[in-house]
């Protein structure tokens, strides 16, 4: 099991650093590796299309009394599939980050269309 069966060379594959609970580096690809870039690179362009759907609701929203900006799913949804189709995933990332409020913990399309989005 010690071979490595990916690579060329009859040499053995390096010995895995094991961390702990305890780590801060338990759970979290190597320093420097291919892995880590790529997870960079993923936080990026998913941190870009957060802000993306941001723009969208304040394009196509409507301000409210109390100066945020709403939108309702179903009007949210028919905008943003044709830029994407990870609609729901986005918004829950954006809540996450404090960016959006809507009520309940997943949305669907067709029962959920009437949700109010509000921007914060």
């Amino acid at each position: 099991q010690r071979k490595n069966p990916f690579s060329n060379e009859d040499r053995l594959a390096s010995k895995p650093v094991h961390t702990h609970r305890g780590d801060p580096t338990y759970g979290r690809p190597p320093e420097g590796s291919q892995t880590e870039q790529r997870g960079k690179d993923a936080h990026s362009h998913v941190g870009k299309e957060v802000e993306e759907l941001c723009l969208i609701i304040r394009s196509t929203g409507e301000v409210g009394e109390d100066g945020h900006v709403s939108v309702t799913f179903g009007q949210l949804f028919e905008t943003y599939v044709t830029i994407s189709n990870k609609v729901v995933g986005i918004l829950l990332r954006a809540r996450k980050h404090g960016l959006v409020h809507f009520e309940g913990e997943m949305l669907w399309q067709g029962k959920d269309d009437d949700v109010i989005i509000t921007l914060l």
